[in-house]
């Protein structure tokens, strides 16, 4: 946006120049408007020309093509306007030169005048301004959605040419890390049994449980013997 605004500024501050060009001296204090088109072709004489059959009139042609470019942001247009502004302005000085024999620059205003270096100029700023503007295709990506996002042009699914779908990566079913595992039941058990009651038949009593009275061998109390403590138990 910013780009297609100086170059239009230039553009327009070039054609301006191009079309004030003819009303400033050319050679001699001969201003453009008085140089015949006709006599760029045929070769410079002294008749004096038409106001719409002078320089102007290629001028003010490539200061209507610039205006069509800039409201259409189109470079090739602009570029096309300094082209013809700057393809008169030497065809002249061409012309002008085969005719005096010589081109110069004299502090009298008897050679080449401010009026060619307008036409120069303007030109060249038509030319310059074609190259700033960032044209029509550049400020449609630019308001594309997401271009300043990530996921604009060449990012995404919105990529041009891309036909494959979208997929949210988060979008994904993932296990959870922090799941317990499913406890197992021992082999042969029912499914409501309780798990084996440990005790010390086979001596694998804990050292922290109290002597209970039985031997190694014998069995513990059942499930609704009260407890009764014995003596230490012996090896």
């Amino acid at each position: 946006m910013v780009r297609n605004v100086i170059g239009s500024v230039l553009a327009l501050a070039g054609a301006t120049a191009a079309v004030w060009s003819p009303f400033r001296a050319w050679y001699d204090g001969r201003p453009g408007r008085d140089i015949r088109v006709a006599d760029l072709f045929g070769g410079i004489g002294a008749t004096r020309a038409d106001l719409w059959t002078s320089l102007l009139l290629p001028f003010v042609f490539a200061a209507v093509l610039t205006l069509v470019g800039v409201v259409l942001r189109s470079r090739l247009l602009v570029a096309i306007a300094g082209l013809v502004v700057l393809a008169f302005a030497v065809l002249w000085m061409v012309r002008q030169g085969q005719a005096a024999g010589s081109l110069s620059v004299e502090s009298d205003g008897s050679g080449l005048g401010p009026g060619v270096a307008l036409a120069t100029g303007g030109g060249l700023l038509l030319l310059l301004g074609a190259a700033v503007m960032s044209g029509r295709a550049r400020a449609r990506e630019a308001h594309e959605p997401g271009a300043h996002g990530g996921w604009g042009r060449g990012h995404g699914h919105h990529r041009r040419g891309h036909t494959e779908p979208y997929q949210d990566p988060y979008a994904e079913p993932y296990d959870e890390p922090y799941a317990e595992p499913r406890r197992q039941p021992y082999a042969g058990d029912a499914p409501t049994a309780e798990y084996p009651r440990q005790d010390d038949r086979y001596g694998d009593r804990p050292a922290d449980r109290p002597d209970d009275g039985y031997g190694p061998g014998e069995p513990g109390p059942g499930p609704d013997e009260p407890y009764r403590p014995g003596p230490p138990h012996r090896g």
